[in-house]
């Protein structure tokens, strides 16, 4: 009943086009201010584990409200309070992903600014969103999404910008107070160039990932150190309506004494905005690569890690496919029939780097693997297809289906049926 009121005065409240907080804010002081934000999405899928009968759908319900306390320009008190609910689904009990009810997802202190400032400082728990959230991000899609325990320090001067940060990510538990990983630290620097070269920017960063009991490719578990150095660089060419885009990331590192880490992947996109034609649709095309194992038994590993990313959608919706042991090939078209809506479709075409290696999800799970490497390396192709509409400034619903027919690898190693992803979503910010 309450969940149902709810829900019913958000409704009200964007057919009106108005904030809640907003209403909330008037009578409290301009350095003190709430906001927050509520989403509900069913999504469900057919084929899981590409196989017959293995079917869900399920309600997800996220609510976030904010504190921020700014007594001068200089200093900032930031908190998100989060409570993340699934009800229908076929696990009991419910998970993060699923679930994490009622938690501190963000607590910080921030000095000077971050975001806008020459300098800024940030201290606690909170959100790390670097480039297009390939190997850094927060994960929004989920419904936990990630945080993490840290110190951030910001500068930026004359097109010229340096991040530095040491943390440890938040592993959140349902009905517990979310607590980081022991022993699982990242730290890194990120930069930013903007006026090397016209309208675009670079991006060099190098990062640095320790984390416990990893596994040791002939047996038992260590320590695992390394580090990950690249670049992104992205662009634009006005006069011809050109976008374009590479990133490059090379880890190398160490499992214990015994076992070495040599890893590499690739990101590179072009695209062109077509003004002249209606809805002024954008098509594009993409390889994406990440290297895999060739030999699970010589002590060297191979298969990239792709950190803590944002992985939805970048190799297909339906999320089956992450940046390891991966050839990708997509291509697609986004265009806008009016102010308010957003639409696109992509396809996605996939081949395994290393057919002795496995097939990875968005998460970085391994979902399949035929050690042999006898199974061929097509793992198979995906259509998607989404749209967006703002209802209001605070208010947008969307809905997407995401259709992955399986190539030859998912057939010699599953019942090799189809999966299909299918949501319908609500947001409504306020």
């Amino acid at each position: 009943m309450k969940k149902t009121l709810f829900v019913c005065l958000l409704a009200q409240a964007s057919v009106y086009g108005q904030s809640i907080a907003n209403e909330w804010n008037k009578e409290l002081p301009k350095w003190i201010q709430f906001t927050g934000d509520y989403r509900a999405r069913v999504e469900g899928f057919s084929g899981g584990g590409f196989a017959d009968n293995k079917d869900d759908i399920y309600w997800l319900n996220r609510f976030r409200l904010n504190l921020a306390i700014k007594p001068t320009d200089w200093l900032t008190f930031f908190a998100q309070g989060q409570d993340s609910r699934v009800w229908g689904k076929n696990q009991n009990p419910p998970v993060p992903p699923f679930q994490d009810t009622l938690d501190v997802r963000q607590a910080y202190l921030e000095i000077g600014g971050t975001e806008k400032k020459t300098f800024g400082l940030r201290a606690g728990r909170q959100e790390f969103v670097f480039g297009d959230q390939r190997l850094i991000g927060h994960l929004n899609w989920t419904n936990a999404a990630r945080s993490f325990d840290g110190v951030r320090m910001t500068l930026r001067h004359n097109g010229y910008r340096l991040d530095a940060f040491a943390s440890a990510v938040v592993v959140a538990t349902d009905g517990q107070f979310d607590r980081r990983a022991k022993g699982n630290d990242f730290h890194g620097l990120y930069g930013g160039i903007e006026k090397l070269i016209p309208n675009a920017v670079i991006e060099p960063y190098a990062l640095w990932r320790v984390a416990p009991a990893q596994a040791l490719e002939v047996s038992g578990k260590a320590s695992t150190d390394f580090k990950t150095y690249g670049f992104r660089w992205v662009g634009k060419i006005p006069a011809a309506g050109f976008d374009y885009g590479v990133e490059m990331p090379f880890q190398r590192g160490k499992i214990g004494s015994t076992d070495t880490i040599s890893a590499w992947a690739a990101h590179y996109v072009a695209g062109q905005t077509l003004a002249s034609l209606k809805w002024k649709p954008r098509v594009y095309g993409e390889y994406n690569f990440a290297s895999g194992d060739k030999d699970p038994k010589d002590r060297a590993h191979g298969t990239f890690d792709q950190l803590y990313p944002t992985g939805h959608d970048k190799y297909g919706i339906a999320d089956q496919v992450g940046w390891r042991n991966i050839h990708d090939l997509r291509a697609g078209v986004e265009f806008k029939p009016d102010a308010k809506w957003m639409v696109n479709g992509t396809y996605n075409n996939w081949w395994l780097a290393e057919a002795k290696d496995g097939l990875y999800t968005a998460a970085g799970a391994l979902l399949l693997r035929n050690v042999a490497g006898t199974a061929g390396t097509h793992v198979g192709q995906e259509l998607d297809g989404q749209a967006t509409y703002s209802v209001t400034r605070q208010t947008q619903v969307g809905f997407g289906v995401g259709h992955l027919f399986p190539g030859q690898f998912i057939k010699s190693t599953t019942a090799g049926k189809s999966y299909t992803y299918p949501y319908v979503m609500l947001g409504y910010t306020f």
